[in-house]
Protein backbone atom coordinates (compact mmCIF):
# COMPACT_ATOMS: atom_id res chain seq x y z
CA UNK A 1 0.00 0.00 0.00
CA UNK A 2 2.76 2.43 0.92
CA UNK A 3 4.72 1.44 -2.20
CA UNK A 4 1.80 2.51 -4.38
CA UNK A 5 1.57 5.89 -2.67
CA UNK A 6 5.30 6.52 -2.96
CA UNK A 7 5.24 5.62 -6.65
CA UNK A 8 2.38 8.08 -7.19
CA UNK A 9 4.25 10.79 -5.31
CA UNK A 10 7.38 10.21 -7.39
CA UNK A 11 5.33 10.58 -10.57
CA UNK A 12 3.78 13.79 -9.28
CA UNK A 13 7.20 15.07 -8.27
CA UNK A 14 8.55 14.48 -11.77
CA UNK A 15 5.74 16.55 -13.29
CA UNK A 16 6.23 19.34 -10.78
CA UNK A 17 9.93 19.54 -11.63
CA UNK A 18 8.97 20.15 -15.26
CA UNK A 19 10.71 17.06 -16.62
CA UNK A 20 8.93 14.64 -18.87
CA UNK A 21 9.06 11.00 -17.94
CA UNK A 22 10.96 8.75 -20.38
CA UNK A 23 7.83 6.74 -21.20
CA UNK A 24 6.28 9.82 -22.80
CA UNK A 25 8.96 9.87 -25.49
CA UNK A 26 8.77 6.11 -25.94
CA UNK A 27 5.03 6.46 -26.59
CA UNK A 28 5.78 8.57 -29.67
CA UNK A 29 7.15 5.50 -31.47
CA UNK A 30 5.06 2.77 -29.84
CA UNK A 31 2.38 1.30 -32.14
CA UNK A 32 0.79 -0.42 -29.12
CA UNK A 33 0.24 2.84 -27.21
CA UNK A 34 -3.29 4.15 -26.81
CA UNK A 35 -4.02 7.66 -28.06
CA UNK A 36 -6.96 9.93 -27.56
CA UNK A 37 -7.92 12.47 -30.20
CA UNK A 38 -6.39 15.46 -28.41
CA UNK A 39 -3.05 13.78 -27.69
CA UNK A 40 -2.56 12.57 -31.25
CA UNK A 41 -3.68 15.92 -32.62
CA UNK A 42 -1.14 17.74 -30.45
CA UNK A 43 1.69 15.43 -31.51
CA UNK A 44 0.84 15.77 -35.21
CA UNK A 45 0.50 19.54 -34.83
CA UNK A 46 3.93 19.98 -33.25
CA UNK A 47 5.67 17.63 -35.68
CA UNK A 48 4.26 19.69 -38.51
CA UNK A 49 5.36 22.96 -36.86
CA UNK A 50 8.91 21.68 -36.40
CA UNK A 51 9.01 20.60 -40.03
CA UNK A 52 7.69 23.99 -41.16
CA UNK A 53 10.39 25.83 -39.25
CA UNK A 54 13.21 23.59 -40.50
CA UNK A 55 12.01 23.61 -44.11
CA UNK A 56 11.33 27.34 -44.04
CA UNK A 57 14.77 28.18 -42.71
CA UNK A 58 16.38 25.80 -45.19
CA UNK A 59 14.37 27.12 -48.15
CA UNK A 60 15.19 30.70 -47.11
CA UNK A 61 18.90 30.03 -46.61
CA UNK A 62 19.43 28.35 -49.99
CA UNK A 63 17.26 30.58 -51.33
CA UNK A 64 14.62 28.59 -53.12
CA UNK A 65 11.94 30.72 -54.75
CA UNK A 66 8.75 29.98 -56.59
CA UNK A 67 5.44 28.34 -55.87
CA UNK A 68 6.75 24.85 -56.60
CA UNK A 69 8.77 24.91 -53.37
CA UNK A 70 5.65 25.77 -51.40
CA UNK A 71 3.87 22.73 -52.87
CA UNK A 72 6.94 20.57 -52.22
CA UNK A 73 6.79 21.62 -48.58
CA UNK A 74 3.09 20.67 -48.42
CA UNK A 75 3.78 17.26 -49.98
CA UNK A 76 6.73 16.54 -47.67
CA UNK A 77 4.85 17.72 -44.59
CA UNK A 78 1.71 15.73 -45.37
CA UNK A 79 3.76 12.68 -46.33
CA UNK A 80 5.66 12.69 -43.05
CA UNK A 81 2.46 13.13 -41.04
CA UNK A 82 0.74 10.32 -42.95
CA UNK A 83 3.74 8.05 -42.56
CA UNK A 84 3.93 8.80 -38.86
CA UNK A 85 0.33 7.98 -37.93
CA UNK A 86 -0.28 5.23 -40.51
CA UNK A 87 3.02 3.36 -40.56
CA UNK A 88 4.76 4.09 -37.26
CA UNK A 89 1.83 4.46 -34.84
CA UNK A 90 -0.54 2.26 -36.89
CA UNK A 91 -3.62 4.02 -35.54
CA UNK A 92 -7.08 3.42 -36.96
CA UNK A 93 -7.68 6.73 -38.71
CA UNK A 94 -11.47 6.26 -38.57
CA UNK A 95 -11.34 6.59 -34.77
CA UNK A 96 -9.83 10.06 -35.22
CA UNK A 97 -12.09 11.39 -37.96
CA UNK A 98 -10.43 9.90 -41.04
CA UNK A 99 -7.37 10.78 -43.06
CA UNK A 100 -8.60 14.29 -43.79
CA UNK A 101 -8.87 15.27 -40.13
CA UNK A 102 -5.47 13.83 -39.27
CA UNK A 103 -3.72 15.36 -42.28
CA UNK A 104 -5.32 18.74 -41.59
CA UNK A 105 -4.06 18.84 -37.99
CA UNK A 106 -1.74 21.85 -37.67
CA UNK A 107 -1.67 22.43 -41.43
CA UNK A 108 -2.66 26.10 -41.53
CA UNK A 109 -0.41 27.10 -38.64
CA UNK A 110 2.50 25.27 -40.29
CA UNK A 111 1.89 27.08 -43.58
CA UNK A 112 2.04 30.39 -41.74
CA UNK A 113 5.22 29.41 -39.92
CA UNK A 114 6.80 28.13 -43.13
CA UNK A 115 6.07 31.35 -45.00
CA UNK A 116 7.28 33.52 -42.13
CA UNK A 117 10.51 31.58 -41.78
CA UNK A 118 11.21 31.65 -45.54
CA UNK A 119 10.59 35.37 -45.86
CA UNK A 120 11.83 36.49 -42.44
CA UNK A 121 15.54 36.68 -43.22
Amino acid sequence: MKEGKSAKLNGIQQHQNGHLSPFKFAKLLDPEASWDKDQLGDVLHWIRQAMALVCGLLWGAIPLVGGIWFFIFLVISSGVIYGYYAMILKVDEEEFGGHGALLQEGLFASITLFLLSVCGK
